[in-house]
């Protein structure tokens, strides 16, 4: 039976990764400190060993002694609050990162699967995005979680430590953050449709997101971990996009138009073809499908 250590286990990505983990048979450690401001509500699987803490505490080092797996989601995962207060940023998902690298290789785990970003991208390359186009980080949150991805290839090559990083593409699904102006899209609009109140759409729209859903990210983790030949960076999304626009037509209702904010990208498109080769993996979940059947209901 594996053992893993899944960091913000509690969190969106995080508890959905645990639950299956444990449906598995796995022996699940949950580590999360319930510092996300944007989560309504934390989900702590009473069939893992849950503990809260914070992954840059060198006390909770002898979790991982063990552990075959260790899959680190934990982060400050939102990007607009980052570019007014950077520190904290840098400070979780640098040094945290690090932190969690360390203590896996001294507790001589099997591999780490690191939650990397497609903001990785930015505007330095044109869609759909390969793993090998150059980065064009343009906030403290994407230039943060590229660092995390240069620090898993250090202790790859330096300690040998295998490390596969996943550039998610906007995640949506079960369990969503939905709390505050800056949750993901997604959430938010489905937050206000609920409440009845107008689609706050940034810009004119036309901005193109590559939307992923929460059940293929995890699936995309749990054959990351396995396949001993995945190493390095990997595009998680459809390799299909839709503008913001579209996305408030398809949920349906009135919506209103607010500024455009700094450092966002205009549109996010994954090529997969890495994913599909190496992990075996393929997005499964279709948008306008999820939407018909989740959000016409509300």
């Amino acid at each position: 039976m594996h053992k893993a250590l899944v960091t913000g286990g509690a969190g969106f990505i995080g508890s959905n990764l645990v639950d299956y983990l444990i449906d598995k048979g796995w022996n699940v450690i949950c580590l999360d400190d319930e510092s996300a401001e944007e989560n309504n509500q934390f989900y702590w699987n009473p069939k893992a060993k849950n503990v809260k803490a914070d992954i840059r505490d060198t006390s909770t080092w002898n979790l991982y002694e063990g552990i075959d797996f260790v899959f680190h989601l934990a982060a400050k995962s939102r990007i607009q609050p980052t570019v007014g207060s950077p520190n904290e940023c840098f400070s979780v998902n640098v040094i945290g990162t690090q932190s969690v690298l360390e203590a896996s290789r001294k507790a001589g785990v099997k591999k780490v699967v690191y939650s990397a970003s497609s903001s990785y991208y930015g505007h330095a390359s044109n869609p759909p995005f390969i793993e090998s186009a150059p980065k064009g980080c343009a906030t403290p949150y994407s230039l943060s979680k590229w660092q995390g991805e240069e620090i898993c290839d250090l202790y790859t090559k330096l300690y040998g430590l295998p490390t596969t990083s996943l550039r998610y593409f906007n995640v949506y699904g079960n369990r969503e953050p939905i709390k505050g102006q800056y949750a993901p899209v997604m959430g938010l609009f489905m937050r206000q449709k609920q409440a009845g109140q107008p689609m706050t759409i940034v810009g004119d729209g036309s901005q193109r997101r590559d939307f992923t859903h929460v059940s293929d990210v995890v699936s995309a983790n749990f054959l990351a971990a396995l396949k001993t030949e995945a190493i390095g960076p990997f595009n998680i999304g459809t390799g299909k996009n839709f503008s913001i626009q579209q996305l408030a037509e398809m949920i349906g209702g009135s919506f209103t138009y607010l500024p455009l904010r700094i450092g966002e990208t205009h549109t996010t498109l994954a090529n997969t073809q890495k994913a599909l080769d190496i992990l075996g993996w393929k997005a499964k979940i279709n948008l306008d499908d999820y939407i018909h059947k989740t959000c016409h209901s509300l």
